[in-house]
């Protein structure tokens, strides 16, 4: 997901059951900062960025967790917490969280993993390039991205990938083989 659309996610969007997230809105940043709540959800980058995505059980398992954590703040809070907005990621009052603070958070953990700074918009790509490297076809990325076109996807990841282009030689080798006996 793009940061406006995790940060968009409420627990409507989120289907444990059959591990499915819904992304249709983004959170506007800047509206929100302002306290317009009748504007901080906007549309999402493109028409093609609204999808449904598919979760692993471990990561339907981590949001189960991550809402029995935010029940118990909503108890504790009662009407001070922000139960109008239902969001996923956000404060312990249940409030949205600034983009300096997701930010922040992202660079906290990879210092304390002792890794270099990268930007949060990374963590998309790794994906991307993981799916890839798993054997995912390109048409399954472009649709897990949310991107307008198989184009955008291949000139962006296609390339991106030492295993990828390893793997693929490899298959034409064995193919030659085959074509050659």
């Amino acid at each position: 997901m793009r940061k406006g659309e995790a940060a968009a996610l409420q627990w409507t969007d989120i289907d444990l059951k059959e591990k499915t997230i819904s992304i249709n809105k983004s959170l506007d940043f800047a509206e929100a900062s302002k306290g317009n709540k009748d504007n901080m959800f906007g549309d999402t980058k493109t028409y093609n960025s609204k999808r449904i995505i598919t979760i692993s059980q471990s990561l339907a398992n981590d949001l189960h967790f991550h809402k029995k954590f935010q029940n118990q703040n909503k108890t504790a809070l009662n009407e001070h917490y922000h139960f109008d907005l239902n969001l996923v990621l956000c404060r312990n009052d249940g409030n949205f969280m600034p983009k300096s603070s997701l930010f922040n958070s992202f660079s906290r953990i990879l210092k304390k993993a002792d890794l270099p700074s990268l930007p949060i918009h990374s963590l998309r790509h790794t994906h991307a390039v993981l799916q890839l490297e798993a054997g995912t076809d390109m048409k399954y990325v472009q649709e897990r991205l949310g991107h307008g076109s198989i184009q955008i996807t291949a000139d962006v990841y296609s390339h991106i990938s030492k295993k990828i282009e390893q793997d693929r030689m490899s298959k034409f080798e064995e193919h030659m083989k085959n074509v050659l006996e």
